[in-house]
C-alpha cells in the first residue's frame, strides 16, 4: 500500500497574505517548522492504516512557495521519521511563462531536496501538460461512430489523442486545469495499478526505483502516457496495440517537453493495462529497440509490468517511465533562468530575512544542479563514444 501526500489544504489561509511572492523560504523554514508537529500526526495516522507500507507519493508543485516549500519540508520529515520507507514524488515545473515571478528561485531550491532526499521523482511540466490539453482541444469527433477528424497541422491522424462526448462529464464543463489534473491523475492510477489490481507480471512500486535508478541521485524520471485522455473522453474508439506502443514513445505523449528518442535511456519500464500478453510486450520492445539508444552496460535494461484490469472506457493503456539523459535539457532551461535572476541577486532579500535562511542556501542548491546535469551530461557522451570494454578475467590453468 502506498501513502499520498498531497500539499493542498495544509496550511491557514495566512500563507496567501505573500500573494505571487509566496516564498519557499516562508514554506519550508517558517510554516515547515511551524506546522511540524501537526504534519506528522497527521502522517503517523494514515501509516497506522496501512497494512503493508510500501512507499510515500508526494504531490506538489515546485513554483509556488507552499508546494517547494512546505513539500520539501514533508519530504526531509518522512526521511527522518521513516527512514526506510521509498519516497516518490511527482513535481509539477513552472513553465517559462509562469506568472510567480520568483519561481525559478523556489524551484531551484527544492531541487536540492528532491536531488538529496527522495528515491524517485517524476518531474511533469506545465508546458507540456498545456500542449496536451490543447491538442486534445483541437481533435474533433466526426459523425461517424469510432472516427476523428484532426487539425492537419497540430493533430497527427494517427494520434492516439482524442476528444469525445461519450465521458463522465461534459467537455463545455471541463476547465482547462481540470483537464491537466486529470491527465497528472491518470499518471498516478497507471504506476499504482498493480498495487491494486490482480495481474500476470505484477510490479511492486519498490522494483520502480531498483530497476530505473542506476546512481542514487539519477532518479528523474521522463514519464509518458498512451492513449491521452481528459475525464470528458473515458470512452475512446479502440486503439490498434502495437500504434499504441509507438505513441508513447514520441515526443507528443511526454509529460515533459523533452525528446527522450534523441538522448541515451539508462532503463525504461512499460506498465501496461488491460488483455494484453507478454509475448505482445517483448514483440514491441524488439520493434521499437533499432530506434532507442540504450548506455552500453544496459541493453536490456526493460522493466515490464501487466495489469489485467484496463482503465475504465479502455480497452488497454501503456505507461512508460524512462531514466533517460533528455531531462538534462529541461533542467538546463530552468539553471538559465535561476541565473538571470541570482546573479543581480533580484528578491534575494525576501528569502533571507526568513530566519534560518541564508544565501548560501542558494549557492548550494545552484551547485547541486550543476553536479546533476553534468552527470547526465557524462552519460549522454557515452551514446556515440562508449568507453572501452573492460578485460575480462583470465582463468590460470
Amino acid at each position: 500500500m502506498c501513502l499520498v501526500v498531497e500539499i493542498t489544504g495544509l496550511l491557514d489561509i495566512r500563507c496567501m497574505v505573500h500573494s505571487i511572492f509566496l516564498f519557499r523560504a516562508v514554506g519550508h523554514k517558517m510554516y515547515g517548522t511551524q506546522y511540524r508537529e501537526q504534519l506528522s500526526d497527521v502522517i503517523r495516522r494514515a501509516a497506522e492504516f496501512c497494512d503493508c507500507l510500501q512507499c510515500f507519493f508526494i504531490l506538489h508543485s515546485m513554483g509556488g512557495g507552499t508546494g517547494s516549500g512546505v513539500g520539501t519540508f514533508i519530504l526531509n520529515l518522512l526521511e527522518e521519521d521513516y527512514p526506510d520507507v521509498y519516497r516518490f514524488v511527482t513535481a509539477v515545473y513552472p513553465s517559462a511563462e509562469d506568472d510567480v515571478v520568483t519561481s525559478p528561485y523556489n524551484s531551484v531550491l527544492a531541487m536540492h531536496q528532491l536531488t538529496e532526499k527522495a528515491d524517485c521523482v517524476l518531474p511533469v511540466e506545465n508546458q507540456a501538460l498545456m500542449d496536451i490539453v490543447n491538442k486534445i482541444g483541437q481533435a474533433i469527433p466526426s459523425a461517424r461512430t469510432g472516427k476523428k477528424t484532426f487539425f492537419p497541422t497540430d493533430v497527427k491522424a494517427g494520434s492516439a489523442i482524442h476528444t469525445g462526448d461519450g465521458g463522465l462529464t461534459k467537455t463545455s464543463e471541463e476547465k482547462p486545469f481540470d483537464s491537466m489534473n486529470n491527465i497528472v491523475a491518470n499518471l498516478l492510477l497507471n504506476m499504482t495499478s498493480s498495487a491494486r489490481f490482480e495481474g500476470s507480471l505484477n510490479v511492486d512500486l519498490n522494483e520502480i526505483t531498483m530497476n530505473l535508478v542506476p546512481f542514487p541521485k539519477l532518479h528523474y524520471l521522463v514519464a509518458s502516457q498512451s492513449p491521452l485522455y481528459t475525464s470528458a473522453d473515458v470512452h475512446l474508439p479502440p486503439r490498434k496495440l502495437d500504434q499504441m506502443f509507438s505513441d508513447a514513445f514520441s515526443r507528443d505523449h511526454q509529460l515533459l517537453r523533452a525528446d527522450p528518442k534523441h538522448s541515451l535511456y539508462l532503463a525504461c519500464a512499460l506498465m501496461v493495462r488491460g488483455n494484453v500478453e507478454i509475448s505482445d510486450v517483448r514483440r514491441n520492445i524488439e520493434r521499437l529497440k533499432p530506434n532507442l539508444k540504450f548506455i552500453h552496460w544496459n541493453q536490456e535494461g526493460w522493466k515490464t509490468g501487466l495489469c489485467a484490469v484496463p482503465p475504465v472506457g479502455q480497452s488497454y493503456s501503456l505507461l512508460t517511465l524512462a531514466n533517460n539523459t533528455c531531462i538534462q535539457h529541461s533542467f538546463t532551461d530552468l539553471r538559465d533562468r535561476f541565473v538571470k535572476l541570482y546573479k543581480r541577486k533580484a528578491h534575494v532579500h525576501h528569502y533571507t530575512h526568513i530566519e534560518g535562511m541564508e544565501v548560501s542556501d542558494f549557492n548550494q542548491s545552484y551547485e547541486s544542479l550543476n553536479t546533476l546535469i553534468d552527470e547526465y551530461q557524462a552519460l549522454e557522451k557515452q551514446m556515440h563514444n562508449p568507453p572501452p570494454p573492460e578485460p575480462r578475467l583470465q582463468i590460470l590453468t
